[in-house]
């Protein structure tokens, strides 16, 4: 018994939401929920899942902005992302309304999480990596018995974050991808922020940005 994954796209950004379900304990924790509260809890509700905690990547609103709200309505902590986003989450207010998002009120997770740090979901176990880049601090999950990891806004099919942001650096970025990302195995399969699932082998043979034959 390993773990069950549903990836729910929430808001008008299709955001990748996911929920992972700790199969033994029936315990859950959900990734990145930017919106849509009521579908989000009626995904757990069909997978059985008691949720015990709520993860972030980064602080984008359509990560993070509906975090709080389920904080609260399931009394749960929120962990992640590194402390390098906090920037982000304290002016959540005013980037919904910069972009005609919902309103989403600013807030403090219960855990700032560090490279190296570790996840826990029930009886599983994600490790936690610093990527910045896209924002300086993102993270990313991985759940390394089933080669699988949660990226965030870091990769994409065939492309990777934008790196135009506030504090966001292109070159960490490639590095992010290159240096940790990759050597984790080309058989890691990936969920992005946005769209469909990929490997990293995958991306490192095709993906124009970050491939292989790009950088020798």
């Amino acid at each position: 018994m390993s773990i069950k994954v549903r990836i729910v796209p929430v808001t008008a950004y299709q955001q990748n939401c996911s929920i992972i379900k700790c199969e033994t304990s029936g315990k859950a924790a959900i990734v990145d929920p930017g919106g849509d509260v009521e579908r989000i809890l009626a995904e757990v509700e069909a997978m059985g899942a008691t949720v015990e905690k709520i993860i972030l990547t980064h602080g984008h609103m359509d990560h993070c902005a509906a975090s709080d709200v389920l904080r609260q309505q399931l009394e749960v902590a929120i962990e992640g992302p590194h402390i390098e986003d906090d920037f982000w989450i304290a002016k959540l207010p005013e980037w919904c309304q910069m972009a005609g998002f919902p309103h989403a009120d600013a807030f403090v997770p219960d855990r700032w999480l560090e490279d190296g740090d570790v996840v826990k979901v029930g009886e599983q176990q994600l490790e936690v990596f610093h990527c910045p880049g896209h924002t300086p601090g993102h993270v990313v999950f991985l759940h390394r018995e089933q080669k699988l990891a949660w990226v965030g806004d870091v990769l994409f099919q065939g492309s990777i974050g934008r790196s135009d942001f506030p504090r966001g650096n292109h070159e960490q970025l490639i590095s992010s991808i290159r240096n940790k990302l990759f050597p984790l195995g080309d058989d890691i399969t990936f969920i992005p922020g946005h769209g469909p699932t990929s490997t990293f082998g995958q991306e490192r043979q095709s993906n124009p940005f970050v491939a292989d034959q790009r950088y020798g």
